[in-house]
């Protein structure tokens, strides 16, 4: 199973990323098929993301994460597996959505871009 480590500062401190590398890094022995990062900026709330990756379902690079859309708007780090994935794919390939990835974590990204927090 994955790892997923996170840091949220307030008030502009940008996340030091050798901080979210070494978090990351104490959960190698979860995903150790690669591990990385992601820093983001909204606006005073500054954002990192770390993934260390046990590759199940999607065994390309392209499904590593975090995971963005297109655009780097939208950002996702999971740990777990959607069991009906299948099924909320082929919902969303039907309204025109495109995927990238045969990743259970993408169809959550999509998912949220279709219909936000209620893809919950």
């Amino acid at each position: 199973m994955c790892g997923i480590a996170g840091v949220l500062n307030f008030g502009g401190r940008a996340v030091d990323p050798d901080v979210l590398w070494q978090m990351t890094d104490t959960l190698r022995h979860r995903g150790p098929e690669g591990q990385n990062i992601k820093t983001l900026s909204a606006g005073p709330i500054q954002v990192g993301l770390g993934h260390a990756r046990l590759k199940i379902i999607d065994l390309s690079d392209a499904a590593a994460q975090p995971m963005s859309n297109e655009e780097g708007a939208v950002w996702v780090t999971f740990n777990g597996e959607i069991y009906n994935f299948r099924e909320l794919r082929s919902v969303l390939e039907h309204r025109g959505v495109r995927f990238r990835t045969s990743s259970d974590t993408e169809v959550i990204l999509r998912l949220y871009e279709a219909v936000g927090k209620k893809c919950v």
